[in-house]
This record gives structure tokens, sequence and C-alpha cells, in this order.
């Protein structure tokens, strides 16, 4: 029993994670389903509901004007919050997490590299000299949201090393999308406005070099590089990864004044005015406080914006982004090279290239199986893998343009592929499982 009390402190940050990110994952779907169904019936004003989307939102003062549509605020805005969260995840995992060490890194950086590659060659095969062949980046991401909410409705069915690959892989998925949209799905640059955002990465760098950890310096001079990435023609959402970049995730106490702080508590906990017996609030929030005082800036920030993200933010993404009026004509293009090409690529192409650069990274040594997942647990989470959703969603704007003859098409099949992938995955997932406890 004291053993279990000793480690359940240490795994429930991890616990949590997992249920925040698959609550989110559910949210997210009833978003989409609720803008789908909304989009798509007779009730009361629902017929003009996707235009609601192309109102204008105008912020001016004096002579700066910045007149936008809501879906623009949306995915030039917002989504910029949902980056910076991508961006702080990457960034903790690499500096303390699954990504820290070559070891530990090679089975998730080969399986999202797969991940990528295969679903982009299977994309660009099928739509090869057509116009929508620059679509290729549409199937290689991976919707960390669904693809875990799947995982927790299979609860302890599922070893906790698979969910820590997924984790890991769509963390690395995620860095290859932004990697992606930098480098190929921009528009015409403004090269004035792109010098002026490097120079407040710059001064955000320079924050960083001295050590200087307040927040309030860092976030509005995030938000004028927000507003200079928007103006240089680079996709303004980046300005949220550069941010992650720069925000300080340096804990500024040492070994001996963490443990001096800790002792610190602990005698506070135990002092005669709280008795022998300090009740659970008091415990609650004195370790809060130890949190909040040892916490580095970045871990502050992610803490306070991941259910922002993930309960607000995703979700009106998903929310605006289908609400498509779906015409019976377009399921007919479903069989187009674009269609296709969205739905072999994930439903596909994912797992096949998720499973074969996992094998060759254990077949060379360069990487092991987590503890108690088989190659068929692996192979599931290839296949969950091909929920791309959100990222997917947000590539095809990009791609092939808002109001788009492809975009309905692009987000039908999105939405397919990811509906196969998640089925698919959880009943092989799910047998697997039986299997292995019948053996």
């Amino acid at each position: 029993m004291a053993v279990a009390e000793i480690i359940r402190p240490l795994v429930q940050p991890f616990t949590e994670f997992f249920r925040r990110e698959a609550a989110g994952g559910i949210v997210l779907l009833i978003s989409a389903v609720l803008a789908l169904i909304l989009a798509n019936t007779e009730w009361g004003p629902a017929q003009y509901f996707p235009a609601l989307w192309d109102q204008h939102l105008r912020i001016s003062l004096n002579s700066f004007v910045l007149d936008k549509s809501l879906l623009h605020w949306i995915n030039d805005g917002l989504m910029t919050i949902f980056f910076l969260i991508v961006g702080l995840e990457i960034k903790r995992e690499v500096l303390d997490g699954e990504l820290a060490s070559v070891r530990q890194a090679a089975l998730p950086v080969m399986g999202a590299l797969g991940g990528m590659l295969i679903p982009a060659l299977v994309y660009y095969l099928l739509n090869r000299g057509t116009p929508t062949a620059g679509g290729w980046g549409i199937p290689m991401a991976t919707d960390i949201a669904f693809a875990l909410a799947v995982l927790q409705l299979l609860g302890p069915r599922v070893p906790l090393g698979l969910k820590v690959f997924l984790t890991a892989l769509a963390i690395v998925d995620d860095l290859g999308a932004v990697l992606v949209i930098a480098g190929f799905y921009t528009q015409d640059l403004h090269l004035m406005y792109l010098y002026w955002a490097l120079g407040t990465w710059g001064v955000l760098l320079l924050l960083n070099t001295l050590n200087i950890p307040s927040l309030w310096l860092y976030l509005p001079l995030g938000g004028l590089l927000w507003y200079f990435m928007l103006e240089s023609g680079v996709h303004a959402t980046l300005a949220g990864v550069l941010l992650a970049i720069a925000v300080p995730s340096r804990i500024s106490q040492d070994r001996p004044e963490l443990l001096r702080l800790l002792d610190d508590r602990l005698r506070f906990l135990r002092d005669e005015a709280h008795g022998t017996n300090a009740d659970p609030r008091t415990i609650s929030e004195e370790l809060e406080h130890l949190a909040e005082t040892i916490s580095s800036p970045a871990q502050k920030l992610e803490q306070r914006l991941h259910s922002v993200v993930s309960f607000g933010i995703i979700p009106l993404f998903a929310f605006a982004n289908t609400s498509l009026a779906i015409d019976t004509n377009v399921f007919g293009q479903l069989v187009s090279p674009l269609g296709l090409g969205i739905m072999a690529g994930l439903v596909l192409g994912k797992p096949l290239g998720i499973g074969a650069l996992s094998w060759v990274a254990v077949r060379l040594g360069w990487a092991s199986l987590p503890p108690n997942v088989s190659w068929r647990h692996l192979w599931g989470a290839g296949i969950l893998g091909g929920i791309g959703f959100t990222m997917s969603l947000f590539i095809t704007l990009l791609a092939l343009g808002e109001h788009s003859e492809g975009e309905a098409v692009a987000k039908l099949a999105i939405l397919l592929a990811s509906l196969l992938a998640g089925t698919a995955g959880y009943f092989l997932l799910y047998n697997t499982s039986s299997a292995g406890r019948d053996a």
C-alpha cells in the first residue's frame, strides 16, 4: 500500500494528460458532427449556417486596420495558440521526454517519418499531373486527440507503452507538418514584414538567453510576432511554434533549493497550527503552490492553455471547418484522384509507413518495442495514425484554398478516412488484447 501511495502521485500527471487528450477528442468529434448536422438540415436558419463564417470582424486603431472573416480569425488567429501548444509539447519531449535520447526517439521518429512519407507518396502518385497534386501534405498528419480518445475507449486492454509511443509519434508528426507548412504552403513573401518577424523573435530569444522568466514580456511580443508573420506571407500560425521555442523551459531553482522548498512545505504541513493530520484540501493547495513556484514558464504556459485549446479552440476549429453543406455529387467525387489520394494516404499509407519504418528501426537495432507492446499493437497504432482530421483539414485550406472546387471533396475524404481508420484501429487493438488474454 505504501509503495502504491508513493507511485500514484508520480504517474498521476501522465494519466491526467491522456484523460484530457481523450476527452478533448470526444468534444472534437461532437463539434464536427454537430456542424455537419446544422449545415445539412432545415432547422430554422440552419441552411444559412455555413455563411456565418464569412462574416467579417474588423479591428481598427487610427490608421491600423485588420479586417478578416471569422473563419480567418479562427484559422489564422486562434489556431496560433494550438501551434504554440504543439511547439511546447515538441520542446518538452525533445528536452526531457520520449525524444530526449537517440535510443528513446528512434522508434517514434522512424514511425512518424514513414507515416509522413508514404501517405504523401501515395497521394502524389494518384494526383500527379492534376491541379490537386500540391495537396500531398493533406494525408501526412495524425490527430493525437482523436487517436488517444480511441485508445482510452480500450482502457486497460492497451499497454501504456503503446500510448507513449503513439503520443511521441504524433508529436514528431506535428513537427513534420509544421516544417511542411513553413516550407511548401506559404504565400508570396513580403520581406520587410518577415525581417520584422525575425527581429521580434530575436528579442524573444535574447530574453530567454538572459533567463528572464516573466510571461508578461513574452506574450505581448508573441502577439507582435504573430502580426508580422501574418503580413509577411509565411503562415501566421507558425508564430506559435517560434514563441514556444523562445519561452524558457529551465527551472530557476537547482536541486538543493528544490529539496529545501519541498522540505519547507512538508514542515509547514506538519506545523502544530495544522495538527498532525492536515486536511486534504490544505495538502492539495500547498502542493499546487509548490508546483507553481518551481514550474518553468514553458510548463506554466502549457498547463494554462492546454484545456483552452483541447476544449475550446480545436472544437471551434472543427466546428467552423466542417460546417460543410454536402451535395450528393460530392460523394461521387470521392473516387477522383483528390478523394482517393487522401483516403488511400490516410487509411493505407499511414499504417504501412509507420509499421514498415518501425520494423526497420527494430531490425537494425536502433530501437526496441516498448514493454508489453507486440507488433500487432504497433500496427493497430499505425492504423489509428490515419486519423488525420485537425491538421489535415488545416493543410487542406492551405493547399487547395478556401471555397475551392476541391475543398468539399477533401474535407469529406478526411472525415470518412478518419472514421475508417479509427474504427479499424479500435477493432484490431480490441481483438489483439482479447487474444493476448486468452492465450
